[in-house]
């Protein structure tokens, strides 16, 4: 029988897999089972606030406690890949807040887990008017890179 447990410990085939499973965990809003796919020692850094998350543990319960408004939605734009790292863009939103993450990510393949995630959640601005003429809005509803 295949428990999500045994399928969390069984090798990914590459690093997009493993991160495009921890996003479709994390859009489950069941951030335990996100869990599942950490290392024991697994650390998350937010460099602009200078958090440091150690641990499965704090990571669920930072997810479970972080305060929204309905249940987290993620649009996953980007996932890159090499041996052991790769780099995603997803968009996030309750239904109020919305924001945009780049999260890089440190994977043991072996195990199936993610060892070191820095994500990096940029503020949005509006575009200066000195621009206007050379650019055009992103329609975020156009797929990947929008």
């Amino acid at each position: 029988m295949n428990t999500p447990a045994a399928s969390a410990a069984a090798p990914a085939a590459d690093t997009t897999l493993l991160v495009n499973e921890f996003w479709r965990r994390m859009a489950s809003n069941d951030f335990v089972s996100v869990g599942e796919l950490l290392a024991e020692d697994f650390v998350l850094d937010w460099p602009q606030s200078g958090e440091r998350f150690r641990g499965a543990e704090r990571f669920v319960r930072m997810n479970q406690e972080y305060p929204a408004n309905g249940p987290w939605r993620f649009r996953v734009h980007r996932v890159v890949g090499g041996a052991h790292d790769a780099v995603s863009d997803v968009g996030v939103t309750d239904g109020v807040q919305q924001a945009r993450v780049i999260s890089f990510f440190d994977c043991d393949l072996a195990a199936g887990r993610v060892r070191r995630l820095v994500e990096f959640w940029p503020e949005p601005y509006a575009a200066p008017p000195n621009r206007a003429h050379l650019a055009e809005p992103i329609d975020d509803t156009e797929g990947e890179g929008g």
